[in-house]
Formats: structure tokens, C-alpha cells, sequence
């Protein structure tokens, strides 16, 4: 009788090293999560996200946003790494040091996930838990196809927003209001 070997779990470092294959990858808990190449409405809803909120956080200087390409440790052993579509830090996060090449060590004040075809909604609620669970103050989840925003503040009361009402980022983002539609519209 043969056991099946348990999937070797990976470290940010593993993770680092993995050769660009065209796939997001993502750690959690160690395990290897890939995604394949989301689409232009994908892309384009996350870059309108990253313009507006960028735009507003530069202005009145409270931190930096960072696009998808940004990992974030969430967690050691077993390791964690999560990039969301858009995230924010917080200016007094951020630290007077350069930021440093591989994962930001710990948590965004804010993440947040355009979906895409591929997500299924146990995988978006795993990586809202893991944001969460790590001291994300907010995460916003943008749903193009219904034009809705979810926000998690816990996992046990989202509340979703339709086009017509406005995403703030209440205490995280101070100032930042926009139209939900303003996430959807073309230029």
C-alpha cells in the first residue's frame, strides 16, 4: 500500500525564486495557489481603482498604493503571500527605509481584489480571511460584472455597493469618496 506524499509546503523565498510563467502565483499557508491572466475588464476595473486611489493618497501624502505585482507576507511558517489587484500602506507603515525588493513584511491597511472568471467564491472568501486575519484594516472586493463593491471589515458582515452609491475609505484612506460607477467607467 502506498501513501501519497503531502505537497511540500513553500516559503516567500520559494516563492520568489519560481520562474515567470505568464500565472499570478500566491502562497497560502505554504501551498501554491496559481491564477491564470485575468482580462482586459479585469485589468482595466484594477487599474481605474489604482488611478483613483493613487491620485488621492499622493495628493495628501497618507502612504503609497501599489498595484498587483506586490506581494505581501502574511504570515511565517507555514508562509503566506497574497498580492492583491490594488493595496494601500499607511505613510507611518512605510517607514524612512527603501522599500524592499521582495515581499513588504505584514499586511496592506487596505486590499483590494478585482474578480475575475477564475475566482471562485471559496477562493476570494480564503484570501479576505487571510487579509483579515493578518491586520488588514479593509478590503474592498470589486465585482465587474454586477458593477458592486463588497467591503469586509470581518467576514461575518460585508456590506455591498451598488453603482448608483459611493465607496469611501472611511478612517484607512481619510477623504477618499468615489462614485461605485466611476470604478466601471471608460474615459
Amino acid at each position: 500500500m502506498s501513501h501519497a506524499q503531502p505537497a511540500r509546503r513553500l516559503s516567500a523565498e520559494d516563492l520568489a525564486a519560481l520562474p515567470d510563467d505568464g500565472s499570478k502565483h500566491e502562497l497560502q499557508a505554504g501551498l501554491l495557489v496559481s491564477e491564470p491572466a485575468p482580462g482586459a475588464r479585469h485589468g482595466y476595473c484594477a487599474a481605474r481603482v489604482c488611478v483613483l486611489l493613487g491620485t488621492h493618497v499622493h495628493a495628501i501624502g497618507l502612504g503609497a498604493v501599489f498595484g498587483n505585482d506586490t506581494g505581501y507576507l502574511l504570515a511565517r511558517s507555514p508562509d503566506t503571500v497574497r498580492g492583491p489587484d490594488v493595496s494601500f500602506v499607511a505613510r507611518e507603515r512605510l517607514g524612512t527605509t527603501a522599500l524592499p525588493i521582495g515581499p513588504f513584511p505584514g499586511a496592506p491597511d487596505l486590499a483590494v481584489e478585482v474578480l475575475s472568471p477564475s475566482n471562485s467564491p471559496a477562493a476570494i472568501r480564503g484570501k479576505v480571511a487571510d487579509y483579515l486575519a493578518a491586520g488588514t484594516r479593509l478590503v474592498w472586493v470589486v465585482e465587474p460584472e454586477t458593477r458592486t463593491v463588497t467591503i469586509y471589515r470581518s467576514l461575518l458582515a460585508p456590506r455591498t455597493l451598488a453603482e448608483r452609491e459611493t465607496l469611501d475609505g472611511e478612517e484607512v484612506v481619510p477623504g477618499f469618496r468615489v462614485a461605485v460607477t466611476e470604478l466601471f467607467e471608460r474615459g
